[in-house]
């Protein structure tokens, strides 16, 4: 299965990244198995760091290492239990269970408001949820160990603008 991840950068060597921002799965490397959805994040990280150009790198993600050795968690939908691993980890307050992998629904700028909302409280978990059904949301690819990046081979990179 191939994999997507936009940048303004080529991304041969995935590492995980660490940084201040708290984001829908932890820290580490995000890819999609959507390209348009990859070369969406390539133009906005590119227009964010003001330097370089949008690049999407593609991977061929192993399926048997996935299913048989790594710890993965897969949120079919944008459900309850998306909603409250997601916050809690845009919190920084995530506690629970270590995965590998975690793959499910990104949050993207049409949702930030519901979500924001519901984080503060302004909103409450079944209106949130309600607000959420109707967006048309993409997958995102969370590698948030070293193990878990292990099942990324590199292929190639596409350049565009």
């Amino acid at each position: 299965m191939k994999l997507y991840h936009g940048s303004n950068i080529e991304v041969r060597n995935p590492k995980i990244i660490v940084s201040a921002r708290m984001l829908d799965f932890g820290a580490g490397f995000y890819a999609t198995s959507g390209f348009e959805q990859a070369k969406h994040w390539a133009n906005l990280q590119t227009k964010r760091r003001r330097t370089g150009k949008p690049i999407v790198s593609v991977y061929e993600l192993d399926i048997e290492l996935l299913q048989k050795q790594l710890k993965v968690m897969r949120f079919e939908s944008a459900n309850k239990e998306w909603l409250h691993f997601l916050a809690e980890n845009r919190k920084g307050v995530y506690t629970g269970e270590k995965y590998d992998i975690v793959i499910g629904a990104v949050a993207n700028d049409n949702t930030m408001t519901v979500i924001s909302d519901y984080m503060t409280g302004t909103i409450d978990e079944e209106t949130a949820l309600l607000l959420l059904l109707s967006q048309k949301l993409k997958d995102q690819y969370a590698f948030l160990t070293w193990k878990g990046l292990s099942a990324l081979k590199f292929i190639e990179v596409k350049d565009y603008d």
